[in-house]
C-alpha cells in the first residue's frame, strides 16, 4: 500500500480508505461483527490504516464494532467518523442537524461507542439546510480546543458551501476545514467540475466515496444480484439507467478482461488516478479482495483514455437523480 500526505495537513494516509458503512446489521443489510473484523484485520495486513464511519451507520453499531476492533492499536490509525443524522432510526431534532448542540450531543457519543478520547477527522456528514457556516465552524473549533477532534472536514457539501466554510474558518482562525469528501466514480463525474477543482485549490485532503457507483461498476446488478439496490431500499445506488452509463460498463468489462481482472479494481484504480483518496465499502471478505486489488493495478494511457471518453461529462444525459449535497437532515436516512 502507498501512502500520501491529505491535503495542507501532516497526516500520511493510505491510498485507500476503508469506509465501514457495513460493519453491523442495524440497517438489515450488513456484516456481522465477525465478518467486519476479517475485513477489517485484511486490510491492516494489506497496509491500511485510514479508517471511514459515522454515528448513522447500523445505528451506531459500526462504530461499536470498530472501538472493539482498534483496542491496543489506536495510534496505528486515522480515524473519521460523521455526526448530522445521529445513531437510532427516529432520533430526535435536537440530535440530529449540524447545531452546535446536535454536535456536542454526537461527538461525545461517538468517542463511547469507540472506546477512544479524540477523534482524528470529524466530518459533517451533509447539510441540514438549516444551520450556518459560522456555527458549524464555532463549534468544530470549540471541539478541536477541547480535545475531542483533530481535524475537521466537510462531507456532501456543495463547492459553494465548502469555501464559506473554509474562508469564515480562516477569517476567524478556528480550526481549519481540512478535508472534504464527497462521491466520485465513473458514473458520477459531476464533481470534477467544481468540488476538485475547489478543494485542491483550498488545499483540502480530498476523500472520495462510493468509487464503484453503489457496486454497479462491477457488472453484479447485470447478473441478477442485488446488493445496494434492493438491500438499502436503492440509496447509494447507481442505476444503469442511460445508454452512457451500459457504454461505460461494457468498457470496465472490456477493459477488466483484458487485463485479466475485475472489474472493480478497474473502477478503483481509476478513481486513484483524480487526486484523492477512494474509500471502498466491502460487505464481505471476498469483496474487500477484489477491492484492495486495485492498489497493484496499472491502467495505460490508452485505457484511461478510453474510460474517460465514454464517462465523459459532455455525452451524459440528466439521468441522475438529485444530489444529497444540499438536502435537509431526515431523521434515520441512509448517507454514504
Amino acid at each position: 500500500m502507498d501512502y500520501t500526505v491529505f491535503g495542507n495537513t501532516g497526516l500520511r494516509v493510505s491510498q485507500i480508505a476503508l469506509g465501514t458503512g457495513s460493519f453491523g446489521t442495524g440497517w438489515g443489510h450488513g456484516a456481522t461483527a465477525e465478518d467486519s473484523a476479517q475485513i477489517f484485520n485484511a486490510y491492516v495486513d494489506a497496509g491500511g490504516n485510514f479508517i471511514d464511519t459515522a454515528d448513522v451507520y447500523q445505528f451506531g453499531q459500526s462504530e461499536e464494532i470498530l472501538g472493539e476492533l482498534l483496542q491496543g492499536r489506536r495510534e496505528n490509525f486515522v480515524l473519521a467518523t460523521k455526526f448530522t443524522n445521529g445513531a437510532a432510526p427516529n432520533a430526535d431534532r435536537l440530535v440530529t442537524g449540524n447545531s452546535r448542540k446536535a454536535m456536542v450531543a454526537s461527538v461525545e457519543a461517538s468517542l463511547r461507542r469507540l472506546k477512544t478520547d479524540r477523534i482524528d477527522i470529524y466530518w459533517v456528514h451533509h447539510p441540514d439546510g438549516l444551520t450556518p457556516s459560522e456555527e458549524i465552524v464555532r463549534g468544530l473549533d470549540d471541539l478541536a480546543r477541547a480535545g475531542k477532534i483533530l481535524y475537521a472536514g466537510l462531507s456532501n457539501f456543495s463547492a459553494w458551501r465548502l469555501a464559506r466554510a473554509v474562508t469564515v474558518a480562516e477569517l476567524t482562525r478556528a480550526v481549519p476545514i481540512a478535508a472534504a469528501q464527497f462521491e466520485h466514480s465513473l458514473v458520477h463525474r459531476e464533481p470534477e467540475a467544481d468540488l476538485f477543482p475547489a478543494s485542491k485549490a483550498l488545499g483540502l485532503g480530498i476523500v472520495t466515496w462510493s468509487p464503484l457507483g453503489g457496486g454497479v461498476l462491477t457488472g453484479k446488478y447485470r447478473k441478477g444480484e442485488t446488493g445496494r439496490a434492493e438491500g438499502m431500499g436503492g440509496r447509494v445506488f447507481q442505476a444503469e439507467n442511460s445508454e452512457q452509463r451500459t457504454r461505460i460498463l461494457d468498457t470496465v468489462l472490456a477493459i477488466a478482461d483484458e487485463l485479466g481482472t475485475s472489474p472493480d479494481r478497474v473502477a478503483i484504480a481509476w478513481a486513484t488516478l483524480h487526486g484523492a483518496v477512494p474509500m471502498i465499502g466491502p460487505r464481505t471478505l471476498s469483496q474487500f479482495e477484489g477491492n484492495i486489488g486495485a492498489i497493484s493495478l496499472k491502467l495505460d494511457p490508452e485505457q484511461v483514455r478510453r474510460l474517460d471518453e465514454v464517462s465523459s461529462l459532455v455525452a451524459a444525459p440528466a439521468t441522475r437523480a438529485a444530489s444529497p449535497q444540499d438536502n435537509a437532515v431526515l431523521p434515520g436516512k441512509i448517507v454514504a
